[in-house]
C-alpha cells in the first residue's frame, strides 16, 4: 500500500454539504464508533448521524451527566467517563472497552480546546497540546487491539486551518522557554493532529487501520470559542455587528451540520476505501498549499489547502516517537 496523494478526489460534495447528506445511503449496522467530544457541537452531530445510520455509539466524557443529557437526542448512545488530561482515566476507559470484546470500526477524535490561557496538566504539559494531541494519541494507541479487530477501521483526527498559526516546536513543546501565545499553542496542537493521522496511517494500514485529518471549518456556535472575546470574532468576520454568527461556507464559516460533514465522510465514505494519511476539508482531500497560492491561503481568500509541514512524514514520525515517550 502506498501513501495516498494529497490531492482532491472531486468527491461531488462541497463546503455546503451536511453530515446527513454525505452519509446518505450508508448502512453502519454492526459497526462500533467512539466519538470523543460527542456530546456537544460537531461531535454531537457526528454521533447523531452515525447512530442514525445504525452504528453503536460510545461517547467518552469528562462531564458524564452533561453528556447523558445532551445525548438524549441520540437514543442508545453509551457514555463513559474519560478526561483527556488524565492518563489514568484514558487507560481505564480503554481497558473497559477492550474488555467488552467489541471491535472498533470508527474512532472520531473530535474533542478539543482552543486558544486557552496558559495552563499545565499534572505532568507539566501545556494543556492544548496535552488535550488535543497527547490525550487522543494515548487513547488511540491503547485502543489499538480493537481497531485491528475491526479488520478495516478508520480514525479521524479533527485538525483545523489553525495549522496556520504554528508548526511543531520540537525543542519547546510546552512553552517552557518561550513566551506563551494562545493561538500559537492551538496551532501547534492542530498541526500535531494532522501529523498524527499521517504516521498513524503509515503504521496501521497493514493491519487495516486508516487515518484522516480534518479541517471542519469555522463553527463558532460551539463551546470551542468560549475563550475568545466577541471583538476578536467580529474582527475575523465570524460575527456580524449584532453578535450573530456569519454563515459563509465558502469562507469556512459553517453550521454545525456542515462542520461535521467532512469528518463523517472520512469515517464512512466508500470513496476513501484503501486511502488514508491525508488532510481533508470541504468533504474532499485537500490540495497542498504551494508557493504560488500561499499568500492567498494565509489571507483566507477561499483558498483550500494544507501546509506541507502539517503532512510531512518525517515530522510525523518524529512526533509519534516523542508522543510515545510523553505518554509512557
Amino acid at each position: 500500500m502506498t501513501t495516498t496523494a494529497q490531492q482532491p478526489l472531486n468527491s461531488g460534495f462541497g463546503a455546503t454539504s451536511t453530515a446527513e447528506e454525505v452519509i446518505k445511503g450508508i448502512d453502519l449496522t454492526g459497526r462500533v464508533a467512539i466519538v470523543t467530544g460527542g456530546y456537544s457541537g460537531i461531535g454531537l452531530e457526528t454521533a447523531r448521524v452515525l447512530r442514525a445510520a445504525g452504528a453503536e455509539i460510545v461517547v467518552p466524557a469528562r462531564d458524564v451527566e452533561r453528556a447523558r443529557t445532551a445525548l438524549k437526542a441520540v437514543p442508545g448512545a453509551e457514555v463513559e467517563y474519560l478526561d483527556l488530561l488524565d492518563p489514568a482515566s484514558i487507560d481505564t476507559f480503554a481497558e473497559k472497552f477492550l474488555a467488552s470484546g467489541r471491535p472498533l470500526h470508527l474512532l472520531v477524535n473530535s474533542a478539543g480546546i482552543m486558544a486557552t490561557p496558559l495552563k499545565r496538566d499534572a505532568r507539566g504539559y501545556e494543556t492544548q497540546f496535552a488535550t488535543n494531541h497527547l490525550g487522543h494519541f494515548q487513547l488511540t494507541t491503547r485502543l489499538w487491539p480493537a481497531l485491528v479487530a475491526a479488520e478495516g477501521a478508520r480514525v479521524v483526527a479533527l485538525s483545523s486551518r489553525g495549522i496556520r498559526f504554528a508548526g511543531i516546536d520540537f525543542d519547546d513543546l510546552h512553552f517552557e522557554h518561550r513566551a506563551y501565545e494562545p493561538f500559537a499553542a492551538y496551532g501547534q496542537s492542530k498541526t500535531a493532529n494532522a501529523l498524527f493521522a499521517v504516521e498513524l496511517d503509515r503504521r496501521g494500514r497493514a493491519q487495516g487501520i486508516r487515518a484522516f485529518a480534518v479541517h471542519p471549518g469555522l463553527i463558532i456556535d460551539t463551546g470551542l470559542v468560549k475563550h475568545l472575546d466577541t471583538s476578536v470574532l467580529q474582527a475575523a468576520g465570524a460575527l456580524d455587528g449584532e453578535g450573530r454568527p456569519v454563515r459563509d461556507p465558502e469562507r469556512q464559516m459553517k453550521t454545525v451540520q456542515q462542520g461535521a460533514a467532512t469528518g463523517v465522510w472520512c469515517a464512512t465514505s466508500p470513496q476513501l476505501a484503501g486511502l488514508g494519511g491525508v488532510y481533508c476539508e470541504n468533504v474532499d482531500i485537500s490540495p497542498l498549499v504551494t508557493a504560488e497560492n500561499e499568500a492567498a491561503w494565509y489571507a483566507g481568500e477561499n483558498t483550500p489547502g494544507v501546509l506541507p509541514r502539517a503532512v510531512d512524514p518525517e515530522a510525523a514520525a518524529r512526533l509519534w516517537e516523542i508522543s510515545e515517550r510523553l505518554t509512557a
